[in-house]
């Protein structure tokens, strides 16, 4: 991904205090330990992702002469104590890259959160400042692509029951959910590392940027399911008399899935009317899937009313599970308005009246990419401990007012007791015990890890209360074909 230059120099992706701080710690520092975690939020636990891309794209570039020039200038200018001669020293020693080991759970792990998913450790005595000085470029590069994924996942999570339930292909579930997510975004590359954070759960996106970062940090795979959609301007463009002619032009279109958009004027008349009455024919022969976009209104009542009307005009199946399902050529799509309380939802509407979950295919935009911040999950980087004069000693906060901000001491390991993940001091287990991997030394990369990877990771089974907190319970009563 093109990078500029402001954002490619790491020692200006920083607060601008750190710069400061090499003076501060203990004299006869030598190594600082921290480590990262998600401190609890909104949900109980956190899929781990976005590290590899960060390691690519910043720390795998050395910093130049010019580097050091330009953060001098900036830091000074803002009033910061900037010291030239520790980054010339440490471009000499290192060539430019930060003698740093960081190791990490494998991505695409759930982990129920308090637990250590990154450790930190300068790998020369000389740079112990190094540590802290990765902290806001390295803690910016996790809490958000993680945050992302683990809202994806608690959205897949909540989707499986509906399916098993009401639907005879449960294993379909990795299209439920589209990434609609890019233009609700910040930037180019929040868009792509939240993309690469869905497409860890769900095949389906509209999302390029995500896509391209999948591509090009996890060897990611095409996604799959992208239609052709009508957009507002096309059919304004033609004027209301022509919204059928619009739609037909698009039923002359070749490709596996097109989306005629309903809400431009009128939605109950292009549903009923136009899709149901005058294009029946061209829908029901058209030989790929015809979606009916929902993309205003009520998101919970809108779709499930689209589906209830289009059965009226193309009729429906009984599924095996007793669920009225439309046929399958036609599906229903809702885009606008979702959050993860609507999404679950829609689909217990869907329920309630009879009708399998096959029937509607959601995506979402900002609710999935962009409303989250870092305190959505109270992700941190704290220093657990440093090494003087070659003594460890444990570092830790305790602060009196927040018993979430308490952190962890010593030099921390990831392991499994009984099959629950349990942060513990390192000393305390074997290195085969211990499930932080080093992924990064001295500008190398050690452990690369691909989608399927990742993929592979996130699907391992957990116990329900990695999302319990949030886990949809079916309270509705069965079809009356099931019932007794």
């Amino acid at each position: 991904m093109a990078q500029q230059s402001y954002s490619g120099n790491i020692i200006t992706n920083v607060d601008s205090y750190k710069n400061a701080h090499f003076w501060m710690y203990p004299e006869g520092t030598e190594y600082v330990s921290s480590y990262i975690e998600s401190r609890g939020g909104i949900y109980p636990s956190v899929l781990f992702a976005g590290l590899q891309p960060f390691l690519r794209e910043y720390l795998m570039h050395p910093f130049t002469i010019d580097d050091i020039h330009e953060a001098h200038d900036v830091h000074t200018s803002m009033g910061i104590p900037f010291e030239r001669q520790n980054w010339i020293d440490l471009l000499n020693d290192h060539g430019g890259y930060l003698p740093l080991e960081i190791e990490a759970v494998p991505e695409g792990t759930v982990v129920p959160t308090r637990n250590v998913l990154v450790q930190v450790v300068n790998t020369d005595p000389k740079y112990h400042w190094v540590t802290g000085f990765i902290e806001t470029a390295l803690l910016r590069a996790v809490w958000y692509p993680s945050s992302v994924a683990t809202t994806s996942w608690i959205a897949k999570q909540r989707i499986r029951g509906f399916l098993e339930r009401t639907s005879d292909h449960p294993e379909m579930i990795r299209i439920y959910l589209h990434d609609y997510g890019a233009r609700g975004v910040s930037s180019f590359e929040s868009a792509a590392l939240g993309g690469v954070g869905h497409l860890i759960n769900f095949d389906q996106t509209d999302n390029v940027p995500g896509y391209i970062g999948s591509r090009r940090w996890y060897n990611g795979p095409p996604p799959s399911g992208a239609a052709v959609f009508l957009e507002h301007a096309a059919i304004g463009a033609a004027g209301r008399d022509q919204e059928a002619a619009t739609f037909r032009r698009l039923l002359q279109f070749s490709a596996p899935a097109i989306g005629l958009l309903c809400d431009t004027y009128d939605h109950d008349n292009a549903v009923q009317n136009i899709i149901g009455r005058e294009l029946k024919t061209e829908v029901r022969d058209y030989g790929g899937l015809v979606i009916a976009r929902c993309d205003s209104g009520d998101p919970i009542m809108v779709p499930a009313d689209t589906v209830e009307s289009l059965m009226e005009s193309f009729g429906s199946e009984t599924n095996g599970k007793g669920y009225r399902v439309l046929p399958p050529f036609m599906r229903v799509v809702q885009g606008d308005g979702l959050t993860l309380d609507t999404y679950v939802s829609l689909y217990a509407e869907l329920e309630r009246r009879g009708l399998a979950a096959d029937n509607v295919l959601c995506g979402m935009g900002g609710g999935l990419l962009q409303k989250v911040d870092r305190d959505s999950m109270n992700f941190g980087m704290k220093a657990s401990a440093v090494c003087v004069n070659g003594e460890w000693r444990d570092v830790f906060k305790a602060p009196k007012g927040s018993q979430m901000k308490r952190s962890k001491a010593g030099r921390l390991a990831l392991c499994k007791v009984d099959g629950e993940y349990r942060t513990v001091r390192r000393d305390e287990v074997s290195a085969e015990e211990n499930l932080l991997t080093p992924v990064f030394r001295n500008g190398k990369l050690l452990r690369e890890w691909s989608m399927s990877d990742l993929i592979q990771q996130s699907e391992l089974p957990t116990p329900p209360s990695y999302y319990a907190d949030t886990a949809e319970t079916s309270t509705q009563p069965r079809p009356a074909a099931l019932a007794g």
